[in-house]
């Protein structure tokens, strides 16, 4: 399943996308050979097309293509997603200074085409007593269109647009360059979830690597604002760690390192860079076990685990480090699945009848034959979630460490919109090997062993301890 970050491959040369003028746009006009054509997946080159404006006909193509594409259609109440976009659409008005007394939501009767048009008169009517400016229409109709998408209330449902900062090369990624735990991830997905502090798990570049952060030091404050807020992670505060394109002003942060009690505040500018952690790193511990840290299922990243573990000769077992994986393909979860049983349905795919296809490891792969331990976090998501939960059904394994994320609602799609965003709808549900829901609720370890940023910032770790006894047992 793929992990949820800014769609950076799309090209609107490959595909069959809605088109016509800014004011076609702005009026709504799409004809049905249009609307046939609106959920084109987005398969292009790596190199993204400039971004146009989010217009009404924008929103109304994600419209449509919720309605063809996501899993749950056939059951939606329209009335859900339209009453959802026009409350975002009457917030962003009086965030903006802009309410007026027009903007009053339509009679909706659960007729779908009927009710969009009835939607659609009154934005247009609305927009069209406002200012005509470019900056304004646009936060209105992304607001609106959150609103639409956020509706589903599907951790795996996403619109995604992001302006990419000149000079950009695909494999560049664009930020503070850490990795925070909890992430952002946890934070979208169940932010009452989220427990305190919040601190760095891992430097990967840019500005970051610049001013020597490491892992383990907390966060306490980010431009003055503390993190968390009745205990509950602040989406602000995680929204100026993770900035969006393009942003010219450093954030500050107030950092405090618990090896040493040292405590600063650096200013941090987001910049381009590309990453410096690998998919696989591998080493063999002095007890002869095998470890292996996997940061994603990126294309090809089983067949990587496996040769890195041939490459650290004989092995008696294996110790899989799956802390902070955000997930990726589901396919090579189950290819490296395979490596340590055969024959096994690792989950259930479903439609919103209860129709479930099975998907099982790949038998193609040769079975390593060593007891097999993973290391498991809250911020283990997606295809990593999908990846625990057929190891413990199985008993592949030992899980040690805390209970993954439960951000596995189903594998997505990306769609290309016309302003160039795309839009990612699952198609199917994910359920676990006992046809158990996963999603929300996360796969519980064997054995619960919490990591502190105290244990990360003095190079101690826990659970690596446990599951060495665990396996010396």
């Amino acid at each position: 399943m793929p992990t949820i970050k800014p769609l950076l491959a799309a090209s609107v040369g490959a595909l069959l996308l809605i088109s016509g003028t800014a004011a076609q746009a702005e009026q709504g006009t799409v004809g049905q050979a249009e609307k046939a054509a609106a959920c084109a997946a987005a398969n292009g080159p790596a190199q993204p097309e400039p971004l146009k404006a989010t217009t009404i006909a924008t929103i109304e193509q994600a419209y449509d293509c919720i309605y063809d594409r996501y899993y749950d259609s056939k059951v939606l109440d329209d009335r859900k997603l339209l009453v959802a976009a026009f409350a975002a659409f009457a917030q962003e008005l009086h965030r903006n200074g802009r309410d007026v007394a027009e903007a009053v939501m339509p009679a909706l009767t659960g007729d779908r085409e009927g009710d969009w048009d009835a939607f659609s008169a009154v934005y247009q009517r609305v927009t069209g007593l406002l200012p005509n400016d470019a900056a304004l229409r646009q936060s209105l109709a992304a607001a609106t269109l959150s609103g639409l998408i956020r509706a589903l209330g599907d951790n795996h449902a996403k619109w995604q647009r992001a302006e990419l900062p000149p000079g950009y090369q695909p494999g560049q990624e664009y930020g503070l360059g850490i990795t925070t735990f909890p992430s952002s991830g946890l934070m979208t997905g169940a932010p009452q979830q989220a427990l305190p502090p919040l601190y760095v798990r891992g430097v990967l570049g840019g500005a970051a690597a610049k001013h020597g952060l490491r892992p383990g030091d907390v966060i306490e404050a980010v431009n003055g604002d503390t993190p968390f807020a009745g205990g509950v992670l602040s989406p602000g505060v995680v929204n100026m760690l993770y900035p969006q394109y393009p942003q010219t002003s450093a954030v500050r942060l107030k950092l405090r390192r618990p090896a040493t009690g040292r405590t600063w505040t650096v200013a941090l500018k987001p910049t381009l860079y590309k990453p410096a952690s690998k998919t696989v790193d591998a080493k063999l511990l002095d007890d002869g076990i095998a470890y292996v840290k996997l940061t994603g299922f990126a294309p090809k990243a089983a067949d990587a685990v496996l040769q890195a573990i041939a490459g650290l000769g004989k092995a008696k077992a294996v110790v899989l480090d799956v802390r902070g994986n955000r997930g990726g393909s589901p396919e090579e979860a189950n290819r490296l699945l395979g490596a340590f049983a055969h024959g096994k349905v690792t989950a259930y795919l479903c439609d919103a009848t209860g129709t479930c296809q099975a998907t099982r490891t790949d038998d193609t792969v040769p079975l390593l034959n060593l007891p097999l331990a993973v290391l498991t976090d809250r911020d283990c998501a997606s295809a990593c979630d999908h990846f625990t939960s057929a190891v413990k059904a199985h008993d592949m394994g030992t899980l040690v460490g805390t209970r993954t994320a439960g951000i596995v609602s189903g594998p997505a799609t990306a769609y290309l919109l016309d302003d160039n965003s795309a839009l990612l709808l699952p198609a199917l549900y994910h359920l676990g090997p006992n046809h158990e829901v996963i999603n929300r609720i996360g796969t519980p370890p064997h054995h619960y062993v919490p990591t502190t940023a105290k244990d990360v910032s003095t190079g101690r770790d826990p659970v690596l301890a446990r599951a060495l006894a665990v396996l010396a047992e």
